[in-house]
C-alpha cells in the first residue's frame, strides 16, 4: 500500500517541479497549437488528462505482466505507441458524439495526441523507477503520475491560453507578434516554474 507521503511526492512533482511542458519539454506541438483560445486549451487538457491516466494504467499492467514477464522490454516503445494511438482513437469517436463543437475545435491536434511525446514519456517513466523510493513504480503510482502529470501539462496549457489571449489586446510590436512572443512567454513561465525547484526538498 503506497504511503500518502509518496502520492504527494509523485503529485508535487509532475504538477509543478518536472512540468512535462515547463521543465522537461515535451508535448510542445499540442502547446503552441491549441493554447490560442482558452476553451480549446481546457478541452485538450482534459482530453490529455484521459490519455495520460488511462495510458499509465494500461501500459504498466502490459509492461509488468507481459514485457517484463517475457524479457522484451525493448518493446515497450512500440507497444506503448499502440496502446495510446488506441486511446486516442476512443477518445477522438467519444468526442466526437458528445461534444462536436469541441471535437471541431481541437481540428488536427486532436489526432496529435497520438505522437504527443508527453503522452509516451510519463508511459516510459512510469515503467522506471520511482526517484523517491528508488523502487519501481507500482500501479497506484504509475496512476497517480499520470493523472498529475496530465493535471500539470493542462495547469501549463490554461496559462498560456489566458496569457496569449491577453497578449490579443496587447500592444505587441509587429516583428513580435504571433509565435516569436509566444515562445518569449513560455520562456517566462519555464522560468516561473524553476523557482518550484525549491520545493524538491518536500518534494525528494
Amino acid at each position: 500500500m503506497e504511503s500518502i507521503t509518496s502520492i504527494i511526492q509523485i503529485s508535487i512533482a509532475a504538477v509543478l517541479i518536472q512540468n512535462f511542458v515547463l521543465a522537461r519539454f515535451l508535448g510542445l506541438c499540442p502547446f503552441f497549437g491549441v493554447s490560442k483560445k482558452l476553451s480549446s486549451a481546457t478541452g485538450m487538457g482534459m482530453a490529455v488528462v484521459f490519455v495520460m491516466t488511462v495510458a499509465s494504467m494500461i501500459t504498466w499492467w502490459i509492461d509488468t505482466a507481459l514485457l517484463m514477464a517475457l524479457n522484451v522490454e525493448y518493446l515497450r516503445t512500440i507497444v506503448f505507441i499502440l496502446v495510446i494511438a488506441s486511446l486516442v482513437q476512443l477518445l477522438e469517436m467519444i468526442m466526437q458524439k458528445i461534444t462536436p463543437a469541441l471535437y471541431e475545435s481541437l481540428g488536427i491536434f486532436l489526432p496529435l495526441i497520438t505522437t504527443n511525446c508527453a503522452i509516451l514519456g510519463v508511459a516510459i517513466l512510469n515503467a522506471g523507477v520511482n526517484n523517491f523510493t528508488g523502487n519501481p513504480f507500482t500501479f497506484v503510482e504509475s496512476t497517480i503520475n499520470g493523472i498529475a502529470s496530465g493535471i500539470g501539462f493542462t495547469l501549463a496549457l490554461v496559462l498560456m491560453a489566458g496569457l496569449r489571449e491577453r497578449l490579443e489586446l496587447a500592444d505587441v510590436p509587429k516583428s513580435l507578434d504571433g509565435l516569436p512572443i509566444a515562445f518569449i512567454t513560455a520562456g517566462l513561465m519555464a522560468l516561473a516554474f524553476l523557482g518550484f525547484s525549491g520545493l524538491s526538498f518536500f518534494a525528494g
